[in-house]
């Protein structure tokens, strides 16, 4: 079983949007596209995420953490 680092929400509306960060450096987001669709599970490498929502990751991200997100996300 993968161990989870941190979870992290970039909701900025009522639709769902977290990202859950794994030791192995793996990535999943559980979002919702619209009422109809919730809790939609994706694994995502880094390069899928976009610049914006990095942004939003690293800045939303515990201190204590921020570092083994950044690493993980190969954020600059």
């Amino acid at each position: 079983m993968k161990k989870e680092i941190c979870r992290i929400s970039i909701t900025n509306n009522w639709l769902g949007d977290e990202y859950i960060f794994y030791e192995n450096g793996t990535i999943k987001r559980i979002y919702d596209n619209h009422s109809m669709s919730s809790n939609v599970t994706e694994w995502l490498e880094p390069g899928q995420i976009s610049k914006l929502n990095k942004d939003k990751l690293v800045k939303s991200c515990p201190e204590e953490l921020k570092e083994q997100v950044m690493h993980i996300l190969d954020y600059p």
